[in-house]
């Protein structure tokens, strides 16, 4: 029933999910975007699934949300963790991850038009760089590809009949590629251009990260930066003194491009089993404040401050509705224990 279109709409014009959001006030709503932009084009050769929003449905989305909630900034979440101010009422944060341009293009105009703060955790090694996430680069070989079955690294031989067929291969083999050894995951992406028999161009993936010219202008339209990682490795799945060096670098590169503190860090990929007790005390013991999951959300105050290293998010992807996005900001999602 909750991935019903037409009920889910009916809590929408009824007012009913106005109800259930004004049952919990106290209650810390962080929003997780990645991209915003066009990809419904034929050319849109990166990942899809990694596209929140398009431009109107995200500007959809502000409006939705800053009628409801007080959109606050993550110095004002980080003063709060260390008790040195409140919180008001339905208080709201907007993240960003990983440092794609289209939030400077698209994402920073909409929030600049009604003053919204966020956050972009940045994954550095990509900052003013050519070089791809790897689920880019593995989109950009299966949409080139003229092949209709591949040889593929870790799985073998994987046919596919039409382009809806090509896009299950490619999940599936993503998905596998996430369960690997850091090392293991980059050695399989190498090989996959071959496999798929393309060949991507040196400037293929330009543009696609922001530069820091691009990040210090988000700054100063009032965004702030926090750490997401160097290369953006599942840090369960390289060594603790690996991960250390991942998040440390990355928040020290930050410090020194912008010169401002960063507290905050969102961990990739960010569901439970790609975070651990001993990477919250890290992260902890190298000066952050908070650390953002994709675990759920919306969470309590109480469990916020309880467990500041591994805050909740709402994941909004783009085939969120307005009715299925307004779902997620009072939490159904979680409280039937169902994704969406």
């Amino acid at each position: 029933m909750l991935k019903s279109a037409s009920f889910l709409n009916l809590l929408l014009k009824t007012g009913l999910f106005d109800v259930f959001h004004r049952l919990w006030p106290n209650r810390l709503t962080v929003l997780a975007y990645h991209r915003i932009d066009e990809c419904h084009a034929p050319d849109f050769d990166t990942f899809k699934p990694n596209v929140s929003a398009t431009p109107a449905d995200f500007t959809a989305q502000m409006d939705y949300l800053q009628r409801r909630f007080n959109v606050v900034s993550n110095a004002q979440v980080t003063a709060w963790l260390r008790g040195e101010q409140s919180l008001p009422p339905y208080p709201a944060l907007i993240t960003f991850d990983d440092g794609y341009t289209d939030n400077f293009k698209y994402a920073l105009p909409i929030l600049q038009a009604r003053n919204l703060p966020a956050i972009v955790f940045l994954a550095t090694d990509y900052i003013g760089h050519k070089k791809p996430f790897f689920w880019d680069l593995t989109a950009y070989c299966f949409h080139h590809t003229r092949s209709h079955n591949a040889d593929l690294p870790l799985v073998g031989m994987r046919p596919w009949a039409d382009a809806a067929a090509r896009t299950t291969v490619m999940k599936d083999w993503l998905a596998r590629l996430k369960t690997l050894p850091d090392d293991d995951k980059w050695a399989a992406v190498r090989q996959l251009p071959a496999a798929l028999q393309v060949s991507v161009p040196p400037d293929a993936f330009a543009g696609l990260c922001m530069t820091w010219e691009q990040v210090r202008a988000m700054t100063a339209g009032g965004v702030d930066m926090g750490a997401h990682t160097q290369s953006h490795p599942i840090l369960t799945r390289v060594s603790l003194a690996q991960a250390r060096t991942e998040v440390q670098g990355s928040k020290e590169r930050i410090e020194i491009e912008l010169n401002q503190p960063v507290t905050s860090f969102a961990y990739p990929n960010g569901l439970p089993s790609d975070f651990s007790p001993a990477l919250q005390t890290m992260l902890s013991d190298i000066g952050l404040d908070a650390a953002f999951t994709l675990v759920s959300g919306p969470t309590s105050l109480t469990e916020a401050r309880r467990a500041p290293m591994a805050i909740r998010r709402i994941f909004v992807g783009n085939r969120d509705t307005l009715p299925r996005f307004a779902a997620k900001l009072v939490g159904l999602p979680r409280l039937l224990g169902r994704s969406m």
